[in-house]
């Protein structure tokens, strides 16, 4: 591949768009109820908030990370596909007016967008609609660095950087990709497991709110090991999966598991013995039976199973090569639960928990780049924005049948599509490249998004 030279370059066209994907992207939110539910939920004191919270949900969709990057909504013929675009300087007054009531109600928005993008896209969670099926909602913070020094709630967090918290919960099944059900910011010190207990069971309720009917499996790592999580699964009926943290109590009870108990599973360097039909394996998983959190009072002592993965340790022998092996050495992972899952399946799925890293990744990849306000609570709506965005994207891409690419994948292929705006009794055509190679994709998006919602076939 080699470049023309023949080439002169002139920023000329008034009729081009770079970020064509918005029109068919925004009105899936639409048809979903975004622009209602704000008009109807959002009371923040800036004239037209409806459309300047729009507009910022459309600049994270097309890539933008911070306040500056959203003028990118003001190109070419973005006017003439989208009415009420306004300059960056507009959307960061309109973001610092916000206080934590307001961010709220932006959080109450995302929840209930949540519904109507599962009607509206039936492929969004498949499988959770079945009472017979499986949903997870994982819980999860991670620490947004930041490096201003005006910077309002930065402190030094569990990582030892200066940042802003965020927390989130996610929904997702065995054939879907995670959507976020809930979100906030807090300040950069705030313990992981703090809030734990409100945020799983607001995610509960938008997980059944969004139509999620089979049994749902919450999942989470030793900083949300506690009474408050556990303890609001139970009472919303739900099984649980927390990874355990390595107390006397819980050390002991790994100790009493008998040798003939552990079972070799599937692992990294695993092999499959096709003769004894059995792994070959440095990882096995066992269970016994467990009281935990009997600290507190008895009403609160949960009976339930304790399985613990162990994890042969390869590291080289400190007495040299010539020194054989005396004991074998493990790493121990233990968690609880009260599923009724079998021991291997149950070691299987909260692993799966790890899935709630790739959305962290997603939107650091993306909106949450940055924290761009030094404003706490603009950048607590910054924040719910790109929440609702991330929703919408994933929704997008199941419209478009390509519900499991990343919100980067879908950028490049579906939104970010330059196109020729051309006008035909009274009507704008897009006129798109020839040959794109997902054009088929976003036909099918296009026609999800100005259609019936399709049904669900799967």
């Amino acid at each position: 591949m080699k470049p023309s030279h023949a080439v002169r370059a002139v920023f000329d066209d008034p009729n081009l768009v770079s970020a064509a994907g918005l029109v068919p992207a925004l009105r899936l939110a639409g048809a979903a109820g975004l622009e209602d539910l704000l008009e109807q939920r959002l009371s923040v004191g800036s004239p037209n908030a409806t459309t300047k919270a729009t507009c910022v949900v459309a600049g994270m969709l097309a890539g933008a990370d911070s306040i500056e990057d959203l003028d990118l909504l003001r190109h070419g013929g973005m006017a003439r596909l989208f009415e009420g675009v306004r300059a960056p300087s507009t959307l960061g007054t309109f973001l610092r007016s916000f206080t934590h009531g307001h961010v709220q109600q932006l959080d109450a928005v995302n929840g209930r967008l949540l519904a109507g993008l599962s009607t509206q896209v039936p492929g969004l969670l498949p499988g959770g609609g079945s009472a017979a099926g499986m949903a997870f909602i994982d819980l999860d913070d991670t620490i947004r660095e930041v490096h201003g020094y005006a910077k309002q709630a930065a402190a030094y967090g569990y990582t030892r950087q200066r940042g802003l918290n965020v927390q989130l919960a996610t929904v997702s099944t065995p054939l879907a990709a995670p959507v976020i059900a809930r979100a906030r910011l807090r300040r950069g010190n705030t313990a992981s497991a703090a809030g734990a207990g409100r945020m799983l069971a607001q995610a509960i309720v938008t997980a059944r709110a969004a139509g999620v009917r089979s049994q749902v499996l919450c999942r989470a790592d030793s900083a949300y090991y506690g009474w408050a999580l556990v303890g609001t699964a139970l009472r919303h009926d739900a099984w649980f999966s927390v990874t355990a943290r390595m107390d006397p109590k819980v050390t002991a009870a790994i100790a009493s598991i008998a040798e003939d108990a552990w079972h070799p599973i599937q692992y990294t360097h695993a092999v499959f013995d096709h003769q004894e039909q059995r792994w070959i394996s440095d990882a096995e998983v066992a269970e016994i039976d467990f009281v935990a959190f009997t600290g507190r009072r008895k009403a609160e002592h949960v009976p339930c199973r304790l399985v613990v993965r162990r994890v042969r340790r390869l590291g080289p022998s400190g007495h040299g090569n010539d020194q054989g092996e005396l004991f074998a050495s493990y790493r121990h992972h233990a968690f609880i639960t009260n599923s009724t899952l079998d021991t291997v399946a149950a070691d299987a799925r909260h692993r799966d928990h790890a899935i709630v890293e790739q959305v962290i990744a997603e939107l650091k990849d993306g909106p949450l780049a940055h924290l761009p306000s030094g404003h706490y609570a603009a950048n607590a709506a910054w924040v719910a924005c790109a929440v609702i965005a991330f929703n919408t994207a994933r929704a997008t891409a199941a419209a478009a049948d390509l519900a499991k690419a990343r919100w980067a994948s879908l950028r490049k292929k579906i939104i970010n599509v330059p196109a020729r705006i051309a006008a035909s009794g009274r009507r704008l055509i897009l006129h798109l490249p020839v040959h794109w190679p997902w054009a088929q994709h976003w036909q099918t998006l296009h026609a999800a998004a100005t259609g019936p919602p399709r049904p669900l076939t799967t």
